[in-house]
């Protein structure tokens, strides 16, 4: 078995995740209303959590972790884990990895479909292959590959591992 090429250790994937929460509190700096943070499921679910227990101490505003669920290549259905009101919210769709940007874009669907005050996208990794208008405003890191290369974002028990290429 090959050993696998990491390109974020679980002490950097945590450092990023401080350094993005920082970001967030200060972007919402001054903005009322709800923050929901919501993972695309699986490994966005880990990244939400994370992001939430770090935001905590710096918000005044409640904070509330959902998850959407689709089918990443054929993304027909898109839900929500609860029918929430994200009317005048503030919304971070959060994803391990974009690649394309597809799974962002149609996991923005049942979003759309109510008047969130803001809706801004958190990935843990950026590559560099975009097919879709969708670039990420919080990023841990970005990294160039090639098409043939993907990135694997790893967690065990709630946390993040690390992030290797296949």
């Amino acid at each position: 078995m090959t050993p696998k090429k990491y390109v974020l250790t679980a002490e950097a994937a945590n450092q990023k995740l401080k350094r993005m929460s920082l970001e967030i509190a200060e972007s919402l700096s001054g903005q009322s209303g709800p923050l929901f943070l919501i993972g695309i499921k699986q490994s966005g679910e880990v990244i939400a959590s994370t992001i939430g227990a770090l935001l905590e101490p710096l918000m005044n505003q409640p904070i509330q972790i959902l998850t959407v669920s689709l089918n990443k290549q054929h993304p027909k259905e898109v839900l929500l884990s609860e029918p929430i009101d994200l009317n005048g919210a503030n919304i971070i769709l959060i994803d391990d990895v974009t690649n394309s940007g597809r799974t962002l874009l149609y996991a923005l669907k049942p979003l759309l479909d109510a008047h969130p005050k803001t809706i801004q996208t958190l990935v843990m990794v950026e590559r560099m292959h975009k097919l879709f208008p969708v670039k990420p405003d919080f990023v841990g890191l970005s990294i160039s590959t090639t098409v043939e290369e993907h990135i694997q974002v790893e967690t065990a028990d709630g946390k993040i591992v690390g992030a290797y290429v296949v």
